[in-house]
């Protein structure tokens, strides 16, 4: 069967018109399905843009929370600068507030700090700061043991002067009636605290009883006594149950290195790569540790101090300068062990460790402890020893 070609003298014009139109019209549909599927793929690209974007924005926004962090556990004001300058924390005093309150990542010690600091910004966030708590229909004893466990009290006693007071002022706020002043709770605070230490202190021997607590306590309801049942109630609390006292997450070096013969800032000199560079150093357990940061979980690098000698030394580009090196293997690497850039535990390349104090005083002490320390244990011995006591804690 022959089919007849378009344009064929068969058609009328009339047919061959509506056939142009049909044309034009798939020309017209064809361009149209195309700028279609553009404007889909744009939008597809910009979505993607968007996600990027947001995924970068997301990523930068944690590395700025992670550095913020840090620097507030060596000074706690610049760390709140840098986050508020980094736009990870707004300049709002109840945001900056809840931020401590919730203590991620952050040394309670510094947080009591920065809470107990004079300055009329610092008051603010510490009134915010307690009001992030809730108190109500909580007994004293109750209200103290939340409180202490949110920060370490500060050893200064203008800051404990001041920090008490606001808490006070809260739970007289949230348990109206309980006391006749903000005066009475401060001081009968004050008098649980105490009671704490001499109940569970081992170095204290004298346990005060019951009657002493209500002696102590005599007067302190605007001239009157509280009622004996109260009293009771909290004694009991503090004898059953000491107080809690946070450890700073694990974080804090002086509870993870605990009791060291010597800590500091110092500056060490490379090994492969010759700069210098700040190090936060703990002498202990017969070994140098060393960090990045006070607030470091893991050291980057480990000196055990086996056969080592130390001696004051001269540098053309630092002052105050000694050396760690071992005088029976001059020219070979110190058995000692770092962290590389991929987290891994290498061995170091050191020969000697050159570092630099920041006082002369401080240089001679330094090396006056590190030659105390020096000892003649098998370095493997000392490492496994110093993982476990630190797997023990976790």
């Amino acid at each position: 069967m022959d089919v007849c070609p378009i344009g064929s003298s068969d058609l009328t014009e009339a047919e061959e018109a509506e056939i142009e139109t049909i044309r034009k019209h798939r020309k017209e549909l064809l361009e149209d399905i195309q700028k279609l599927k553009d404007e889909i793929a744009e939008v597809i690209a910009q979505i993607d843009g968007f996600q990027n974007e947001s995924e970068s924005k997301t990523e930068q926004k944690d590395r700025h929370l992670s550095a913020g962090r840090k620097k507030f556990n060596m000074d706690p004001t610049k760390g709140i600068h840098y986050l508020i300058e980094h736009k990870v924390l707004s300049s709002d005093l109840q945001d900056i507030a809840k931020f401590l309150y919730k203590g991620e990542g952050l040394n309670k010690t510094a947080i009591g700090d920065y809470l107990g600091e004079r300055d009329s910004l610092n008051i603010q966030i510490l009134q915010a700061f307690v009001e992030c708590h809730q108190f109500a229909n909580l007994n004293l004893v109750q209200a103290l043991r939340q409180f202490l466990w949110s920060f370490r009290l500060p050893g200064e006693a203008q800051k404990i002067d001041r920090m008490m007071e606001a808490f006070a002022s809260w739970y007289c706020q949230c348990n109206p009636g309980v006391f006749q002043s903000t005066d009475t709770c401060y001081v009968l605070s004050f008098s649980i605290i105490m009671l704490n230490t001499s109940l569970h202190n081992p170095n204290v021997k004298d346990k005060p009883p019951f009657e002493r607590f209500v002696s102590m306590n005599r007067g302190i309801d605007n001239g009157g006594d509280l009622p004996e049942m109260l009293l009771k109630n909290l004694f009991e609390s503090i004898k059953n149950e000491p107080f809690s006292i946070p450890e700073d997450d694990g974080n804090d070096l002086t509870h993870t290195f605990f009791n060291p013969s010597r800590e500091g800032w110092l500056l060490k000199l490379g090994g492969r790569v010759k700069t210098w560079k700040r190090r936060w150093f703990i002498l202990t357990d017969n070994c140098l540790y060393y960090f990045e940061y006070t607030t470091d979980k893991e050291p980057l690098g480990i000196i055990p101090l086996e056969n080592l000698s130390v001696q004051q030394v001269d540098d053309p580009k630092k002052p105050n300068c000694f050396e760690l090196f071992n005088p029976n293997c001059k020219g070979q690497k110190i058995k000692a062990c770092k962290t590389d850039g991929d987290g891994k535990v290498v061995e170091g390349k050191h020969q000697s460790y050159k570092i630099s104090a920041p006082t002369p005083e401080e240089r001679n002490q330094w090396i006056e402890a590190i030659r105390t320390s020096i000892t003649q244990d098998p370095f493997y011995d000392l490492v496994s020893a110093r993982k476990k006591k630190i797997a023990s804690k976790h």
